[in-house]
């Protein structure tokens, strides 16, 4: 029956033929064609309402294979990360966050590098998931039977509620406790005609939706765009441009601190779990990360990580209001505008610079040393008398010439080196230890056949420039080297350098 029914519906449609006579009634027809155009409603039906569905429904791409095994052929992983005042920042120069430090740990457990790209549009960050812009989303996410059906997620990282964010009476200060507290939203059934700002993708608008059934009274929600984080409507709730928002409890109570005319009292939730999200096909890397995260949630290290960021109002204080917290200021150092002004000097990105004088100073003019080495870039005396800089010379005079050392340092490898990547990494370890040990390593990378020229394999002789077997080689012409410390230097350096890069594009878009 159902072939002969396509065979009618295709012989109706290319034939130019009518099925019936118009002057039938639907009860003269015979039962069997009564019967076939009812059935021919109810497909239209269901298949209309299939791509209604399915152009709707925004599909995600085919995730791309790449899980644990291939990461650690690679060396790294990426992570797509929330910049914020919980997640990641970078602070006096250095890249912090509860998010970003579990991942560094573990990371660091797999003998993987960490590479950190923050989020621009949540609104995206399942696509660029799916499509390796990142290997795991770390955004304090909550875990959805929806999102399960797009993603992996972790063992929970914490657990948490969603609560109410509304603004305290202009004079709460004043007020008593109990005075102001009589003033605001104190229940979920307190919102019916309430507008409540959300992002539409986020688990707070799923949440609203069923709360307004639950309650039994319409609750108005006006959405915005992914580029919108929590913060920022929290904020905005704080600066009567809005009235009401939804956040984590866990994100709520640190903006408590930072905007005391908030309020974050009314729950609105059950318990949530709060997790890091990996592709559907990374379940090695799924199944690595629990593993590694089960067992550091039983130590005294995570307690320890949990209070430094949601339990410890000082240091959030201090943090905030500091000129070199980039997530308000945008600002790496107090000398960002001259290490702009000197960079173009090496060739460098002024992020490099200033990720070599964080390395050398954490970014005090006034620093001294092992061996006497002074100022921003930590010139050793006999160095610094060579470019005219010594202990009492100024931020301005040190930098002017470290540039100049550094432009020096290029020139011995910019001949034989192509790739000007490359080329930072020599002159970094020259830097560090001095250009004749990074020669030494480059003549036994190649008398051991592998590419003096590239840094992977003359980074390897120069870390293991310390064993009797390599500094006794005839071609070592400047004998024992701490090479591995040089090796550690322009690794994090370079790592630097990407977070500083990361979180300045931010800040310019």
């Amino acid at each position: 029956m159902f072939k002969l029914n396509l065979y009618i519906l295709k012989l109706n449609r290319f034939s130019g033929e009518k099925m019936f006579s118009l002057s039938y009634t639907a009860n003269e027809m015979p039962f069997i064609f009564r019967k076939f155009i009812w059935l021919r409603y109810i497909i239209f039906f269901v298949l209309g309402s299939l791509f209604l569905c399915c152009s709707e429904k925004e599909h995600l791409p085919d995730p791309i294979n790449r899980d644990l095994p291939k990461l650690k052929i690679d060396g790294k992983i990426t992570a797509l990360i929330n910049y914020s005042a919980t997640s990641y920042f970078i602070y006096k120069g250095e890249p912090m966050g509860f998010e970003y430090e579990l991942l560094k740990k573990y990371a660091q457990s797999e003998n993987l590098v960490l590479e950190v790209i923050p989020i621009k549009n949540m609104d995206s960050v399942f696509v660029d998931l799916n499509n390796g812009k990142g290997d795991v989303v770390a955004a304090n996410l909550t875990v959805t039977i929806d999102r399960k059906q797009e993603v992996n997620f972790t063992q929970p990282v914490l657990i948490t509620e969603q609560v109410l964010i509304q603004r305290k009476p202009d004079n709460w200060a004043k007020l008593s406790k109990k005075a102001w507290q009589d003033s605001i939203l104190k229940s979920p059934i307190d919102l019916v005609n309430k507008k409540v700002v959300v992002r539409q993708g986020s688990s707070f608008y799923s949440r609203l939706h069923s709360l307004s059934k639950e309650i039994g009274g319409k609750i108005i929600i006006e959405t915005v765009t992914g580029d919108i984080v929590m913060e920022q409507l929290i904020e905005q709730v704080a600066n009567k441009e809005i009235d009401y928002t939804i956040a984590d409890k866990n994100i709520a109570l640190v903006n408590e601190w930072q905007y005391p005319n908030i309020d974050a009292s009314v729950s609105i939730s059950l318990d949530q779990q709060i997790a890091f999200a990996t592709r559907t096909n990374a379940d090695s890397l799924t199944m690595s990360i629990n593993s590694w995260l089960i067992e550091f949630q039983k130590t005294k290290a995570f307690t320890i990580l949990y209070q430094k960021y949601y339990g410890n109002q000082k240091q959030y204080d201090k943090r905030i209001n500091h000129d070199h917290y980039t997530l308000t200021s945008g600002q790496i150092s107090s000398y960002d505008e001259l290490l702009k002004k000197y960079a173009p000097v090496t060739g460098w990105d002024w992020e490099l610079l200033a990720a070599l004088v964080y390395q050398e100073s954490h970014f005090n003019n006034d620093a001294i040393g092992w061996g006497n080495s002074f100022g921003l870039m930590q010139f050793m005396p006999e160095t610094g008398m060579r470019f005219g800089v010594d202990s009492t010379s100024s931020a301005e005079q040190n930098i002017k010439a470290g540039v100049k050392y550094i432009k020096f340092l290029t020139k011995i490898w910019e001949d034989e080196i192509n790739d000007s990547s490359e080329i930072q990494k020599f002159v970094l370890a020259s830097y560090n230890t001095g250009p004749g040990h990074v020669l030494d390593a480059s003549r036994l990378a190649k008398k051991y056949n592998k590419n003096p020229y590239l840094w992977k394999d003359v980074g390897y002789y120069l870390k293991n420039k310390s064993k009797p077997q390599f500094y006794r080689d005839e071609v070592v012409q400047h004998g024992y080297c701490k090479g591995y410390i040089a090796f550690d230097y322009v690794n994090e350096i370079m790592e630097r350098y990407q977070h500083y890069k990361a979180i300045i594009s931010t800040h310019q878009e």
